[in-house]
């Protein structure tokens, strides 16, 4: 079914959240489009959304950086948990949402119905911003940040590690 169909009956269904971090170890934010149907100029991760039928997760995730963030990279799977919340608009997220890491120096080039803004920061400094001012996030993104900050500074130290041995 269409996802805003999905949102409106609180079905659970797949989605994806895309975090991209450069050398520094920033994370790459972007703030939401005013007129997006829900969580509209919110600050969250690099790009999220659902897969078409038939895309797996990272055919998604590759397709949706590109349309968003105006660019692509080397992206791997990381975890997925569930989540359950009610939006604004009355709509229901009740997702599987899979959490899709990448790495990249790249300047965004934003599609602005989409995105209006992008800054980096770090896993630390984002954390912390978000707790100063939770209203300003996705529901989706605190959770990640919140419930998984150990999980993506592994991600981070590993890659570090790699970088190192090159």
């Amino acid at each position: 079914m269409e996802k805003l169909e999905a949102h409106k009956k609180g079905l659970l269904h797949r989605a994806f959240s895309v975090l991209v971090f450069n050398d520094q170890n920033e994370l790459l934010l972007q703030r939401r489009a005013f007129g997006k149907y829900h969580s509209e100029g919110l600050w969250t991760n690099t790009c999220c959304s659902h897969p078409s039928p038939g895309e797996s997760i990272l055919e998604a995730a590759h397709r949706r950086l590109k349309e968003e963030m105006g660019f692509d990279c080397e992206l791997c799977t990381g975890f997925s948990f569930v989540y359950n919340a009610t939006l604004d608009n009355n709509l229901i997220e009740h997702e599987l949402d899979h959490v899709v890491i990448g790495f990249s120096d790249e300047t965004p080039h934003l599609n602005t119905d989409e995105a209006i803004a992008f800054r980096w920061m770090s896993l630390t400094q984002t954390r912390e911003e978000i707790r100063r001012n939770p209203d300003e996030y996705t529901y989706w993104f605190k959770l990640i940040i919140e419930q998984y900050f150990d999980e993506l500074s592994s991600y981070l130290k590993h890659e570090s590690l790699q970088k190192s041995n090159v």
